[in-house]
C-alpha cells in the first residue's frame, strides 16, 4: 500500500451539512475500496484565487491515507464525476 494525500474543494452554495456529506463519501470511497484513511482536517471556507463554475468561495479539505494505487485511480475517477467538488488533487508522499 501506498502513503497519499488529496486535497479537495467542495461548493460553499452548498448547506453544512451537505459538505460533510460530500467530505464522508469521499472518506467511505477510500474505505470501500480497502484503503485507510489515517488523518483527515477541514481546513474551513476560503476564497478562491479564481472562480471555478461560477463560485468564488469553497470549503478546502486535505486527507492522508494508504491505498494501493488502483484504488487511488478508482478515488480520482469518483471525485472527478462528483459535481459538488470543484477541485481536487492527490500526491504520493514519499516514504521515510
Amino acid at each position: 500500500m501506498n502513503k497519499y494525500e488529496m486535497m479537495f474543494i467542495v461548493k460553499a452554495t452548498m448547506e453544512s451539512d451537505e459538505v460533510k456529506k460530500t467530505a464522508a463519501t469521499i472518506k467511505n470511497v477510500v474505505n470501500d475500496l480497502k484503503g485507510k484513511v489515517a488523518d483527515m482536517k477541514e481546513l474551513g471556507e476560503k476564497k478562491l484565487a479564481y472562480p471555478i463554475k461560477k463560485e468564488i468561495n469553497g470549503y478546502y479539505f486535505v486527507m492522508q491515507f494508504n491505498a494501493s494505487k488502483e484504488a487511488e485511480r478508482e478515488l480520482n475517477r469518483k471525485a472527478s464525476l462528483d459535481e459538488n467538488i470543484l477541485r481536487h488533487l492527490i500526491v504520493r508522499l514519499d516514504e521515510e
